[in-house]
């Protein structure tokens, strides 16, 4: 059975649904690379976003499914470089939204956890989005990949999945139904704040004191 999840930042200025979310209509996942930690402390909230081994529970879906209700003049995007990923969040309480392609093309969004109105650990919550099913860039995780659990299904299987869902998400015409995009002109909806390589190498410094 799909579920509509509630979207909200942490002051209540933003508000949005994701609509008809089904597990298997999407990828649960948790990544552990440089740049979500890095992302995390960007917006000053590593603590929130991370788990204990620098982990950023993420549930890869169509952007199609999310539904602004407020807040959109607080939608904010930031680049960690100028050929990184889009990362959006709200500019009224730096909570993350979601990691999309630099392109409203691909109708493909990874919304962040933190956003959504149910805590991590909560069985309403592993039942809409579905259990993890992968685990990615262990090497980055903090104590290394041996403090990391196993992942459920390879990485191989999973990205093959996922293409065959983008696949489907195109065909039927998502990539026009984006809160991140503009479906006439394909413009992002906020300009990307790109890093410099002073900031960057701050946050680089910020992961490996943390």
């Amino acid at each position: 059975m799909s579920t509509d999840l509630k979207i909200a930042c942490t002051c209540g200025a933003v508000r949005a649904v994701a609509r008809g979310i089904l597990g298997k209509q999407g990828c649960h996942a948790v990544c552990y690379c440089d740049d979500c930690q890095a992302f995390a402390h960007f917006l000053g909230r590593a603590e929130q976003i991370l788990d204990p081994h620098g982990g950023t529970q993420i549930f890869q879906m169509s952007p199609a499914s999310l539904v602004m209700e407020a807040g959109t003049d607080q939608i904010a995007c930031m680049r960690l470089s100028p050929r990184g990923l889009f990362r959006w969040y709200t500019r009224c309480c730096n909570t993350p939204i979601g990691n999309t392609l630099p392109t409203g093309k691909i109708p493909f969004v990874g919304l962040i956890h933190l956003c959504i109105q149910r805590p991590v650990g909560d069985e309403s919550l592993e039942a809409a989005l579905g259990p993890v099913r992968v685990r990615v860039h262990q090497r980055f995780a903090r104590g290394g990949p041996a403090t990391v659990p196993a992942s459920p299904e390879s990485f191989v299987f999973t990205t093959l999945r996922i293409v065959g869902l983008l696949l489907k998400w195109r065909l039927r015409g998502d990539q026009h139904r984006s809160a991140f995009f503009d479906s006439t002109t394909g413009n992002a909806a906020a300009t990307p704040r790109v890093l410099t390589a002073a900031e960057r190498d701050e946050l680089r410094r910020q992961l490996t004191s943390s």
